[in-house]
């Protein structure tokens, strides 16, 4: 399918829509009121840092929603105010975090109900609908589908996320195999894929060495088959579909290590081929999210600082948020993921996630004495969330 064509065509059809409808300022003070907050914008204003009691918090410079993000919720709020009583659906959550998913759905905005085989049932559609596409964007057979059906679409997708399905499409056109550096399970890469040719999906740098190894010197075809059986295209055959190679990612993914596949696969392929032949088997484009590498950056910068423990705020199935879990990791400093401050207390005790892991709830998380917090944020999590978290921080603290 040239899906490139398609795109072209679904654009300029009069049922879709990717800008607002003039209604900015009438939800700009929804938006505020439900999302943003005081506190951390005095601690913004106040070198990123502030004491009250003896707890210090040490915020990330850059945390919290990304233009993506917030160019998404937005659309979304306009689009329900553009059409205030007609029905609206959303393909996926509009981003990963529960509040605001939790806020569309106060507005009548709901997700296309899943059957009991985990696919999405579009029959609830009706042509005199509205459908929204989240941030993360939707696939190519959804996007056709609901084209057919002449509802109205409002595309709400990421331009970082536009950018990567056109390096595929790029990859498609010259025979090239994508190597998407992401999770195939992820909304954004399935999407991706949807965009793509001949793909193969790696979720790490152990899963890519496995691929170059057998780049170089082959291996059993059949193992490997299983070993990426749902990550990759259909006919997919690593003998002869690893010659020619480009590179995307999921756009939230660890920036240093998206780059640390793409020049393991580049030196791969250059001692495989010679130098000379290396332009000839690999491509390679910046498809890293500027947002999602301003976060990862100021994570780094802040776990430079003296922390006795790290709260990580977002969703639990936000990909970026548990990005920035990896790092205080990394450093051994003892950093605790949460979707919201429902997660701290009674008393002091929190709920959170560890890292590939499930919930655990830990007892006495906040040690006795002056301690120094760092706090970052998701891509998805609005800083109302944030300054609800540091509020029931202070709050323990003050009863011990």
């Amino acid at each position: 399918m040239d899906t490139k064509a398609f795109k072209r065509s679904l654009h300029s059809s009069e049922h879709y829509y990717r800008k607002g409808f003039g209604r900015a300022a009438e939800v700009a003070g929804m938006l505020h009121f439900e999302y943003q907050s005081d506190l951390i914008q005095l601690l913004r204003n106040n070198g990123y840092m502030l004491q009250h009691g003896n707890v210090t918090i040490r915020l990330a410079e850059a945390m919290g929603f990304c233009w993506g993000v917030e160019r998404a919720i937005a659309l979304a709020y306009e689009t329900r105010q553009q059409f205030p009583t007609e029905r609206i659906w959303v393909t996926n959550e509009i981003i990963h975090n529960p509040l605001v998913n939790q806020n569309l759905q106060d507005m009548q905005v709901d997700f296309i109900p899943v059957n009991d085989l985990g696919q999405k049932d579009f029959s609830v559609v009706a042509k005199e609908d509205v459908v929204i596409l989240p941030a993360f964007g939707a696939s190519v057979q959804e996007m056709q589908l609901l084209n057919e059906k002449g509802c109205k679409i409002m595309d709400t997708t990421c331009p970082w996320v536009s950018k990567v399905w056109n390096s595929v499409e790029k990859h498609k056109k010259a025979n090239y195999t994508s190597i998407i550096h992401g999770k195939y399970k992820h909304e954004e890469t399935i999407a991706t894929t949807s965009f793509a040719g001949t793909y193969l999906v790696v979720l790490n740098l152990l899963e890519a060495e496995y691929v170059c190894n057998y780049i170089l010197n082959g291996g059993d075809r059949e193992e490997f088959l299983t070993k990426f059986a749902r990550a990759h295209s259909p006919g997919f055959d690593p003998d002869t579909d690893l010659v020619w190679i480009g590179i995307a990612n999921q756009t939230t993914m660890l920036k240093g290590e998206t780059e640390q596949i793409g020049k393991l696969f580049e030196r791969t392929l250059m001692r495989k081929y010679g130098p000379a032949e290396l332009n000839n088997h690999f491509k390679s484009f910046n498809t890293i999210c500027d947002a999602t590498q301003e976060r990862q950056d100021a994570m780094f910068q802040l776990v430079e600082e003296k922390l006795d423990l790290m709260v990580v705020i977002g969703g639990f199935n936000s990909s970026n948020t548990t990005q920035l879990q990896t790092i205080p990791r990394l450093i051994g400093i003892p950093s605790y993921h949460i979707d919201s401050a429902e997660r701290i207390g009674p008393r002091n005790r929190i709920e959170h996630k560890k890292l590939h892991s499930c919930l655990e709830v830990l007892e006495n998380w906040l040690p006795r004495g002056p301690i120094v917090v760092g706090i970052t944020s998701g891509a998805s999590t609005p800083d109302k969330v944030v300054a609800d978290v540091i509020e029931k921080i202070f709050d323990i603290k003050a009863a011990m």
